[in-house]
């Protein structure tokens, strides 16, 4: 996602991620009125050049590492070429601060980072896999601001044990009689 945190990693390799470059365009696209949108822009050839290289890579999903490197260099080289190109073209015809602006530019300085996929056959074209696995942690990370008191610490804690959520709900044993429900009806 191009975090420069990742720079200060010794001995790594750092794989940018094609969706991050991808939803640059589509936020770009999306700017536009939907009777626009299907038009041929600027916006719509970089968002088409990064949908080219998701097919190629579903294309080899059912294959080794050792095939998905061949079919990267036959397939994805030529559309990278391309689309490096007129990336550089687009460059000084866009305003920098537009979210298409922006769009072009995360992809011309993460350009390295990008191309990596290309070097072996075992990394993915986006780190969509990696981000779905944190994202309960990233979404509990804006309710965690509100933790910043010893009772509000205890509110998150008694929300993230099950067993207290349990004992609230209305079938729950814990609760008095009269207020006790079997499970599934209301």
């Amino acid at each position: 996602d191009g975090y420069s945190g990742y720079h200060d990693v010794e001995e790594a390799k750092l794989v940018g991620c094609w969706a991050h470059a991808r939803r640059g365009f589509n936020d770009a696209l999306e700017a536009w009125p939907s009777a626009e949108q299907k038009k041929p822009s600027i916006a719509r050839t970089g968002l088409d050049y990064c949908n080219r290289l998701f097919a190629i890579e579903r294309s080899l999903k059912e294959k080794s590492a050792k095939e998905r490197y061949a079919g990267r260099e036959k397939q994805s080289r030529p559309v990278l070429d391309a689309f490096l190109t007129w990336l550089q073209e687009q460059s000084g015809q866009v305003l920098p601060k537009s979210t298409l602006g922006k769009a072009i530019t995360y992809c011309l300085n993460q350009w390295d980072k990008l191309i990596t996929f290309l070097e072996d056959g075992n990394l993915e074209l986006d780190n969509n896999r990696a981000e779905r696995s944190v994202k309960p942690f990233v979404s509990g990370r804006k309710c965690w601001l509100f933790s910043n008191t010893p009772r509000g610490a205890t509110a998150s804690a008694l929300t993230y044990d099950p067993n207290a959520v349990a004992s609230l709900l209305p079938w729950s044993t814990e609760l008095p009689e009269g207020l006790r429900q079997r499970k599934g009806r209301a």
